[in-house]
C-alpha cells in the first residue's frame, strides 16, 4: 500500500530541493524555465512559505509525494480553487524518476481527488498535460479524468509556448440542481 501525500510543510525544502537538482534534466521538458535559485532550500523555503499562504487563504492545497520508504518522493498540487459557482480546482504533479512506474503519481491525484471531492466540496478538477506526456495523461484517463481540449500554445514551458490537452474529472455527487 502506497503512503497518502501528505499536506507539505517548510522542514520539506531540502528534500524537494534536492529532487529537484537530481531531477533538473528529466523534468526540464515539462517545465517552465527557472532561475537557478529555485533549486536551492532556500527556493524552495520561498516556494513553499508563497502555497502554503495560499492554502491558509483556500485557494491552493500543497502536498509532497511519498515514495514507500516515507521519503519525499515529488509534489502535487491542487491548486488555482476556485469557490462560489465555479467550485473547481487545477491539479499539477511530478515525481521524481527514480519513484516514476510504481504508481505514486496515480495515487497522488486519486488522494487529491477525494480530499477535492469529498473534504473541499468542489464540483470540478482540471488537468493539463503536454501532447506528448502519455505517461502523465494515463495517470489521469486512470483516475477519471476525460480529455476535453487541447489549448493551443498554453504554457511557456522549456523556453517555448506549447500545446497541452486538457482533462477535466467532475464530482459526481454535484449533480445539477445539488452543492
Amino acid at each position: 500500500m502506497l503512503p497518502p501525500p501528505r499536506l507539505a510543510t517548510l522542514d520539506d525544502a531540502p528534500a524537494i530541493a534536492r529532487l529537484l537538482r537530481e531531477n533538473r534534466e528529466f523534468l526540464a521538458p515539462y517545465e517552465p524555465h527557472r532561475e537557478d535559485s529555485y533549486f536551492t532550500d532556500a527556493g524552495q523555503r520561498a516556494e513553499l512559505e508563497a502555497v502554503l499562504t495560499a492554502h491558509a487563504a483556500g485557494t491552493m492545497a500543497p502536498y509532497v509525494v511519498l515514495a514507500p520508504t516515507g521519503e519525499v518522493a515529488g509534489r502535487i498540487t491542487l491548486g488555482g480553487i476556485v469557490r462560489g459557482a465555479l467550485l473547481s480546482g487545477v491539479i499539477g504533479y511530478w515525481v521524481a524518476q527514480r519513484h516514476t512506474r510504481q504508481g505514486l503519481a496515480s495515487a497522488a491525484v486519486a488522494h487529491v481527488v477525494r480530499t477535492a471531492f469529498d473534504e473541499l466540496g468542489l464540483h470540478r478538477l482540471e488537468a493539463g498535460t503536454l501532447v506528448g506526456n502519455t505517461a502523465s495523461q494515463r495517470v489521469l484517463a486512470r483516475n477519471g479524468f476525460e480529455r476535453f481540449g487541447l489549448a493551443p500554445r498554453y504554457l511557456r514551458i522549456a523556453g517555448r509556448w506549447q500545446d497541452h490537452v486538457l482533462f477535466q474529472r467532475t464530482n459526481p455527487r454535484l449533480e445539477e440542481g445539488e452543492g
